[in-house]
């Protein structure tokens, strides 16, 4: 447009001379009217190409303006503000793996629509999880003791996370439910197996061995034909624990006039979170007597990668009468030893692990955390508990979680240890905040 209106007003000047020339021309006989007519041209073609300059002008301006404005706004859209992550640890070991939780509402991200990820100080890739309400992100933090770390979440493209954590029904072993990380696998039954001979399971919790971080049960549950997971054959994990009609590896129930009040298997079920570093689900038992009174159990678990113990809150409805609650362990076979930490109230089972067909397979450690617990554990129908009062109706959490002495602790003093750090992790979190 610029080249266009040069050239315009070249021709201009040129027709301008022209008519100079001709005028000088014809001077002689037409001075007057030839000068008023020169005069009258110049003037009328000098008024008509600038009004067209200007306007053309005015108009390429305009398209400027617009053309800069886009470029700016589109520029702005890709060079978004990183989002800062601050974790703060203000205890006095590291706390290495630990999932936190990040609230982004309110944030400038969109997580619903678009892709991002997420790196350490050092400029490293960090996996993370969304959520099931597209608002919070977890992810494994690593935080020295007594300081911070800082995280940054841009926009991009994740590299896949590796699955650490996973819960299902299995509907090919008459409902089992298997649920896992990467310290421990579990299975509660479900209602269907009752109605198999000389089975009658509990709301209790089989604990299996495992030495991968993946998930294995799927695998063991797929070779079970061929293969028994009571013994180790290279799959990544066995069973060796037996839970018969009890609490088994940390499950909970009414304790009411001196008796543990155990269930029968579940008979629904929910998943709410179902991810590669934390799978959350909810079963429900609709038939649980306390003498002569039928209860409403609702049993939810939440399942996060690296975490020693899992976290469970349970509810149970029906008459409202005088209720303790007693979460504990099922003793059976070669037992080794129990532990009670008072100070941070945990009870610990470690046994030697030893398959159906007698093979001597180390050890496993089973324990319970009850932060509300009174009074010393004790054992009832060989299985060592610890009571807590419960008031019908209420939400009660507790910790339960196990391993095996092949995998990531292979002493009780290491798995010990790190109990007593989970638990002074919970009761001071990480803080997180960002910006």
């Amino acid at each position: 447009m610029i080249q266009n209106l040069t050239y315009n007003y070249t021709e201009a000047i040129q027709a301008i001379k022209q008519a100079i020339g001709q005028s000088r021309y014809r001077a002689a006989s037409w001075a007057n009217r030839e000068r008023l007519s020169l005069y009258f041209g110049i003037g009328e073609s000098i008024s008509k190409n600038s009004r067209e300059g200007i306007t053309e002008q005015i108009k390429y301006n305009h398209k400027m303006k617009n053309i800069i404005l886009f470029l700016s706004m589109f520029l702005l859209a890709s060079c978004t503000k990183p989002i800062k992550i601050t974790v703060e640890n203000a205890l006095d070991f590291d706390r290495n793996g630990e999932i936190v939780e990040v609230a982004t509402a309110g944030l400038p991200v969109d997580l619903a629509s678009k892709t991002y990820v997420l790196k350490d100080a050092q400029g490293q890739e960090v996996g993370y999880q969304l959520l099931s309400d597209k608002q919070t992100l977890i992810f494994p933090a690593h935080v020295p003791a007594n300081a911070s770390a800082t995280y940054t979440l841009t926009e991009g493209k994740p590299a896949p996370v590796e699955k650490r954590t996973n819960a299902r029904l299995v509907p090919e072993r008459f409902d089992d439910w298997a649920f896992e990380n990467d310290m421990a696998a579990y299975r509660m039954y479900g209602a269907k197996l009752e109605k198999q001979p000389n089975q009658h399971p509990s709301n209790g919790v089989d604990i299996w061995m495992k030495y991968k971080d993946t998930p294995v049960m799927d695998d063991i549950y797929a070779a079970r034909d061929s293969k028994s997971y009571h013994e180790d054959n290279g799959l990544g994990g066995f069973d060796c624990y037996d839970v018969g009609y009890t609490l088994g590896a940390g499950g909970i129930d009414p304790y009411v006039d001196g008796k543990i009040w155990t269930g029968d298997g579940f008979n629904q079920y929910s998943i709410a979170e179902s991810g590669a570093l934390r799978s959350v689900f909810t079963l429900e038992y609709d038939t649980l007597l306390v003498n002569g009174n039928n209860y409403i159990e609702t049993y939810t678990v939440t399942v996060d990668a690296g975490s020693p113990l899992l976290k469970a809150v349970v509810t149970f409805q029906g008459l409202e009468q005088p209720m303790q609650l007693a979460a504990g362990i099922y003793m059976h076979g070669d037992s080794v030893n129990t532990l009670f930490d008072a100070e941070n109230k945990l009870i610990t089972f470690t046994k030697n692990a030893v398959t159906n067909k007698g093979v001597p397979q180390k050890q496993t450690f089973i324990s319970v955390y009850l932060p509300t617990a009174h009074g010393l554990p004790f054992v009832l129908d060989k299985q060592f508990v610890l009571a807590s009062d419960y008031k019908v109706g209420d939400e009660f959490t507790y910790y339960f979680g196990g391993t095996w002495s092949g995998w990531k602790f292979t002493t009780e003093q290491e798995w010990q240890s790190a109990l007593e750090q989970f638990v002074q992790a919970k009761q001071n979190p990480l803080k997180v905040t960002s910006f």
